[in-house]
């Protein structure tokens, strides 16, 4: 067994650092030991000395093992710890340091919130301006060649605002849940760069002494933008001539034109010929859509009167439940002319008595074009959509037969779910937002209420094939069929049904019999 002296030489330590030494460490778990704080462990008499402390150099394990201080030590040392950090500090520099590291943390918070004053002020003046661009005047904004013709003073408040809004994301207007159309959202993010170049070619085409109506019907197929669709609506669906000279004199020709058949045939709706038809458009107004629209009487009065009057003008079909539905894009569109807010948040009678007579009548005399196109749609048991569901089964049988033999398998028939698309145009199935859209391309279409209308039922019907193909259940086919999932659709999507629909006619364009197998 080795000696004492032996084992005193072997716990002897050599100059070499061992872990877990004492080191002083400052930061901002340890800071400096401050003497006010710990006053009590500092002499009196002592003064700081003006070298640094040699410590006695540690020779037994004994020694090593009082000066360490370890992971699981409970601070036994720490006393100690800051009585010789206390020798090596000078008060006045610890608490100079001190006070400038509070000064300049003061400093530093309130130039944050400076800062962020500043950015919320200036993101206040944005959407001000935003807001500003975005209404605009009711009637076509001017366009961007007539605004460099301004003045210098001018020019430099549009580089500043411009500035201004390529700094925002310049994102699309996202999709809104709600069955309102996107036509109603006036206060939108800035234009894109496509978005402001589309807008130019409609300004430039509407400002002309005539308008191209076919090179207008080319650049509404994409659809048309909401500060230009009143007026692009009115145009494609003939209400309004090609020359611009002749437009205000047919305004005013054909509102008076309507008001007259007010006068004349509106107050026959009690007479015992005419009950029935008022008693039925009186009861199908509440189940339109928006909601927020058929509960405002002003809106209801309107609809009964535009609705009526077509109703007593067209003999041959009447009303029929369905036509109500077809007023409404109308309506939304052409009040987006004369109001800045959103439509489902605006209340209508708070509009001048001539501005409600202007859209009504527009929207009679658009409506009425609508459905001269598709009039056998509503005649006599209605045998224009009897045939239309007839080619619509003819035409999926074509393009997916899986699909067609799957509802046949299950016993359901197309009448049971595609009457409605036919009688609606797809307006049941889809929020406003995209019927709107929708018709900006039927619109800009040979025969679009009628004819492309097919092939966008086609492609419509197709694109749920995954989940018409899951159902193996004739009811639940059913109930999924009349309660389509499109309720967050939006502008993607309808241009995606377009397309597919547009490439499904061209594809049977040169095949007259492409309906029959």
């Amino acid at each position: 067994m080795a000696s004492d002296g032996g084992r005193k030489q072997f716990w002897k330590r050599s100059g070499a650092k061992v872990p877990g030494s004492i080191q002083h460490v400052y930061g901002a778990q340890h800071p400096p030991f401050d003497p006010l704080l710990h006053g009590t462990l500092v002499k009196p008499g002592s003064k700081p000395p003006t070298t640094p402390v040699k410590l006695k150099k540690v020779s037994t394990f004994q020694e090593f093992e009082s000066n360490t201080s370890d992971a699981w030590d409970l601070g036994d040392d720490d006393d100690e710890l800051l009585a010789i950090a206390a020798e090596n500090l000078n008060t006045e520099v610890v608490m100079e340091t001190a006070h400038k590291v509070i000064e300049n943390h003061s400093k530093l918070q309130e130039q944050h919130k400076f800062q962020e004053e500043h950015l919320q002020e200036e993101k206040q003046v944005e959407s001000v301006e935003l807001t500003s661009i975005a209404c605009g005047d009711n009637r076509l904004v001017k366009s961007i060649s007539e605004g460099h013709t301004s003045s210098s003073s001018d020019n430099a408040s549009e580089n500043t605002s411009m500035q201004r809004s390529q700094s925002l994301p310049q994102t699309s207007a996202p999709p809104l849940v709600s069955g309102m159309a996107d036509c109603n959202t006036l206060v939108t993010p800035a234009l894109t760069e496509r978005e402001a170049s589309r807008l130019d070619k409609f300004k430039l085409l509407l400002a002309g002494p005539n308008t191209d109506l076919e090179e207008l019907r080319k650049l509404s197929w994409s659809g048309i933008p909401k500060r230009v669709r009143p007026i692009a609506w009115k145009l494609l669906s003939g209400y309004l001539p090609a020359n611009v000279d002749r437009r205000e004199s047919t305004l005013q020709r054909k509102r008076k034109e309507y008001f007259a058949f007010v006068e004349q045939y509106y107050d026959s709706r009690n007479d015992e010929n005419h009950q029935d038809t008022y008693r039925q458009i009186h009861i199908d107004i509440p189940r339109m859509s928006p909601e927020v629209l058929r509960l405002q009487p002003k809106v209801t009065e309107i609809f009964e009167r535009i609705l009526f009057i077509w109703a007593i003008r067209h003999p041959a079909s009447g009303y029929v439940q369905g036509i109500n539905d077809l007023v409404t894009p109308f309506f939304v569109v052409f009040i987006c002319e004369y109001i800045e807010e959103e439509v489902e948040n605006f209340d209508v009678s708070s509009l001048p008595e001539e501005v409600l007579q202007n859209i009504e009548a527009d929207s009679y005399w658009c409506m009425s074009k609508l459905l001269d196109g598709i009039q056998d749609n509503y005649t006599f048991a209605q045998p224009g959509i009897q045939k239309k569901v007839k080619m619509l089964e003819e035409l999926v049988s074509r393009i997916d037969e899986q699909v067609h033999r799957h509802l046949d398998q299950h016993e359901v028939k197309y009448l049971q779910f595609a009457f409605r698309w036919m009688n609606n145009l797809l307006m049941r199935e889809v929020p406003l937002r995209c019927t709107i859209r929708l018709w900006d391309t039927y619109q800009s279409e040979p025969e679009g209420f009628s004819h492309f209308h097919l092939y966008v039922c086609a492609a419509f019907l197709v694109r749920w094939r995954k989940e018409i193909l899951e159902e193996k259940d004739f009811q639940e086919l059913l109930i999924f069929l009349q309660n389509l999932p499109t309720v967050h659709w939006g502008n993607e999507e309808i241009s995606v049904l377009l397309a597919e629909a547009y490439r499904l006619k061209f594809a049977f364009a040169d095949a007259p019999n492409h309906y029959k197998k």
